[in-house]
């Protein structure tokens, strides 16, 4: 199984994405992880990774407890299917590829910074992955 985390977008400050970076990282521990910014008209997330499970961030997804994001992870592990998950940029998410997702996925009904949603993500990633292996890190 792998993981893929992009993003639109660079961030504003160069230490943004530290957190976010920390956390994928901590993931590598139990499943290939990368994270990396994208430009939708250079890049085909689709071609790339035609069979994985993609999952957009958009405030009007769907929201999962980490309790219900263990269990896509989980999904995914036993299935040994990849997933991708994609943050939008400023102007959100590319509209031809809304309708293309899986799963569209909302961190919450606030508005965050993109920066601090890749965090969030990563942290969820890192929690899913541990609760998982039983790891006393998501008490």
């Amino acid at each position: 199984m792998k993981i893929a985390l992009y993003y639109i977008g660079k961030p504003r400050d160069p230490h943004a994405n530290a957190m976010a970076d920390e956390f994928i990282k901590r993931s590598s521990r139990y499943a290939s992880c990368e994270m990396r910014e994208i430009v939708p008209g250079r890049f085909d997330l689709f071609a790339k990774h035609a069979s994985a499970r993609k999952i957009f961030l958009d405030p009007a997804g769907r929201a999962l407890d980490s309790a219900e994001f263990v269990q896509l992870v989980a999904e995914a592990e036993k299935e040994a299917r990849d997933l991708v998950f994609l943050v939008g940029g400023h102007d959100g998410l590319p509209p031809q590829w809304k309708p293309r997702t899986d799963l569209l996925l909302s961190l919450s009904p606030m508005t965050f910074p993109h920066e601090l949603a890749r965090a969030l993500l990563a942290e969820q990633i890192y929690r899913a992955f541990t609760t998982l292996r039983g790891h006393p890190y998501p008490r």
